[in-house]
């Protein structure tokens, strides 16, 4: 089918952050650790000046108390991300975080390695694909989206977050979280969702999706949409991402979810040798 104009095909899905209500969320909300603030304007500084500094004239010229300023040096210097030189007394971006830098376009470069499997599986079954990461120990961030090539497909901006039960991707990193049934109902507690979703309902499909895989979500992350997803996991078996399909609701049987359901399993082994 020809590909229609994104103002006439495209079915977009921002979710609320509103929606991130549980007590996890609330507390972290706002909060500002103002070292660590101060260490990146820090950092910030030496990397846009490119030249030695020393910490006096840094502590000026960012309004940081020139005692906190040489103790966040010492720390910078010590984790190899600030260079020190004894002879003039001068710091420096360090080696250290030229080398983070640098683990960063590798990753950017595995991300792009992923893309075309994620093509191929989005123009196979008519879907959007999406990879999922989590941030944190209460959220997942959408890091990059597939559509199809059809005439009709679901838009997701990269960058958007959701708390990590959520979707048909929460239901896979819930099952390897290790909550207690009474800690999962508290965390499950405060998220709206789009339709009624009861616990013992959830927590079924939790315990599903840990034996056959894959998980699925019919339409309770947001209305309308159906979204089934499959780990992605790093070399100590922990998951990293989630690889997820997310289709308009109704409009698959349960033996064709399930056929999606197994090639997004086998999407994430695949994706795990690029990505890792």
């Amino acid at each position: 089918m020809p590909h229609a104009e994104p103002t006439q095909s495209t079915r977009s899905i921002e979710p609320d952050d509103a929606n991130e209500t549980s007590p996890a969320s609330r507390a972290s909300a706002g909060v500002i650790v103002k070292p660590v603030v101060n260490a990146v304007r820090i950092l910030r500084y030496l990397t846009h000046k490119g030249a030695p500094e020393r910490a006096a004239d840094i502590a000026r010229h960012l309004s940081i108390n020139p005692s906190t300023c040489f103790n966040i040096l010492r720390t910078l210097v010590a984790e190899d991300v600030v260079d020190f030189n004894p002879l003039s007394k001068t710091y420096s971006a360090g080696i250290g975080l030229a080398r983070l830098v640098e683990q960063l376009v590798t990753q950017g470069q595995r991300l792009q390695g992923a893309l075309p499997p994620m093509r191929e599986v989005a123009a196979r079954f008519g879907v959007t694909v999406t990879l999922w990461r989590r941030m944190g120990p209460d959220r997942i961030v959408l890091v990059h989206s597939e559509s199809s090539p059809t005439d009709l497909h679901i838009d997701m901006p990269a960058g958007q977050r959701l708390p990590v039960l959520m979707g048909a991707s929460g239901r896979l990193f819930v099952g390897r979280m290790g909550l207690t049934d009474d800690e999962l109902r508290q965390a499950f507690e405060p998220i709206r969702w789009a339709r009624p979703l009861s616990f013992d309902t959830y927590l079924r499909e939790v315990n599903r999706a840990r034996r056959r895989g894959w998980a699925a979500d019919d339409g309770y992350f947001s209305a309308g949409v159906l979204a089934v997803a499959a780990p992605v996991c790093d070399q100590t078996g922990h998951i990293a991402y989630t690889v997820s399909a997310v289709m308009i609701r109704g409009q698959r049987s349960d033996a064709e979810i399930e056929i999606v359901g197994e090639a997004l399993r086998d999407l994430g082994h695949r994706l795990e040798a690029v990505l890792f």
